[in-house]
Order: C-alpha cells, then structure tokens, then sequence
C-alpha cells in the first residue's frame, strides 16, 4: 500500500499486489450507516493486480473493491454507501471450469467527478466516464460515457448531467 488516507473506520488491505492512494482520500463517513458494524475492504489479489485512488476522493461505509487485474478511481469521486467493484468474476463461468480463476479479469475505470449512489455494484470491464452519476441500487455491467445519468439492473442512461 503507497499513500496515506483519512480513516473515519477500519480499512483491510489485502494481496500480493499494488493499492496506490492518492491525497486528500477519505475513508468511512461517521454519520451514516454501517459506520460501527463495517469497514472497506481493498483488495489487490495478485502481484500484477492494483487497486488506485486518485486524488480528492470520498468514501462513504461498507465499501469494497476487489482486484485481480486493475481498478482506476480517478480525482473528484464520490462513493456512496455499501458500494463493491470487482474486476472479476473470480471464478471461470464454463461449468467445466468452475473452480478455477476466472481467465479473463478486465480493467475498471471510474473517471474523475463520478458521483456513486448507495448500494451500487460495478462489475469487470466498466468505464464510466467523467461527471457522470449512478443512481443507488445500480448494478453496472457495461461502460458509459461522460455526463449522463445511469441507474437500474442492469444500469442504464436514464438522463443527462447539466
């Protein structure tokens, strides 16, 4: 782990690879949900895995980011309550396969000045892209562009960021 954070509550670094914080990151928020009974939870499983935080960034309670190969933060986000990322489907989908690593982890980027909802789930391969908001309760499994609003499951554009 490299950088330094703001803990409001208990973080859990975990694996052999990298987790990169930038400055002025803020773990845990006192006055919300979950803040006496969670804590984050951020893994970097493998040694070419990394987990990274930009700069300026707010994290509310109960979150948890799971990397096998690489998951951006970028500047100016803010994340919401019981918020999870993942990189992976940690296991391989072919019902042959299923007890082995899934083969294929792909990159998350979150650009800068996202706004997360609460309850939101990110899954391996999403980029959204810049200023753009998703609403709480959100699964996201494919990428979109700067500006809009996305929400649902799976997440869809539901507006546009003025």
């Amino acid at each position: 782990m490299s950088g330094r954070f703001k803990g409001k509550y208990p973080v859990v670094f975990r694996g052999q690879g990298e987790i990169i914080i930038g400055e002025n990151v803020q773990m845990g928020v006192v006055n919300s949900p979950f803040y006496h009974n969670s804590y984050a939870y951020l893994e970097a499983r493998d040694k070419e895995a990394k987990v990274v935080f930009g700069n300026n960034i707010s994290v509310n309670n109960n979150f948890s980011a799971v990397s096998e190969k690489r998951i951006t933060i970028n500047d100016h986000v803010l994340i919401g309550l019981n918020c999870k990322i993942t990189d992976s489907n940690f296991h391989d989908l072919n019902a042959e396969k299923r007890n082995q690593t899934d083969p294929s982890p792909q990159e998350v980027i979150i650009d800068r000045n996202v706004f997360i909802g609460n309850d939101v789930t990110i899954l391996k391969g999403v980029v959204i892209g810049a200023n753009s908001v998703i609403g709480s309760n959100s699964v996201v499994t494919k990428s979109f562009p700067n500006d809009v609003i996305i929400a649902g499951n799976p997440a869809r554009v539901i507006g546009q960021v003025k």
